[in-house]
């Protein structure tokens, strides 16, 4: 397993279709989710500054088995997307080592919080945000991607250096 942040061509493509086909196989998602990915995909590439933002791929054999980034939102927040572990790579740590090093790269950039948007249900992912400092800011039940979900949204705030 390697894990990288040098984004290659191809890269960002593979994150898409990987979100597509898991959300699909294991809730069910339709099309529309994977055009949600896609869409913020698009606009992150458009704007990508290395000096604040962060991709990183966890790859097995050239595969993608797993992926997150740090996104910027505001100046002093940013924001954790495209968080996915392949089946076959989950219960061995590389949700947990994904995000570590996400939030230590926020960190490291002067972030004063990290903020996440993700969906009730993901149960695994929902332990690590919380082991990691992550509280619930919000939820609201939403109809989307072809279901009736609970949208949530987390918060880390991040201390800095003076208090």
């Amino acid at each position: 397993m390697q894990l990288r942040h040098d984004l290659k061509p191809g890269d960002l493509g593979a994150i898409v279709r990987a979100h597509g086909i898991l959300y699909a196989r294991e809730y069910g998602w339709d099309h529309t989710f994977e055009a949600y990915v896609a869409g913020g995909i698009a606009r992150f590439a458009q704007s990508f500054d290395p000096t604040a933002e962060r991709v990183w791929i966890a790859e097995a054999d050239n595969d993608l088995i797993g992926c997150i980034a740090i996104v910027r939102r505001e100046p002093t927040v940013a924001q954790l997307r495209w968080f996915l572990v392949h089946p076959a790579a989950r219960g061995r740590g590389l949700g947990r080592s994904l995000l570590r090093e996400a939030v230590a790269f926020a960190r490291a950039c002067g972030y004063r919080s990290v903020r996440l948007e993700t969906v009730a249900g993901l149960d695994a992912a929902a332990a690590l945000y919380r082991e990691a400092g992550f509280v619930l800011a919000r939820q609201a039940e939403v109809e989307q991607w072809g279901a009736r979900l609970t949208e949530q949204v987390y918060e880390l705030q991040l201390h800095s250096e003076n208090g």
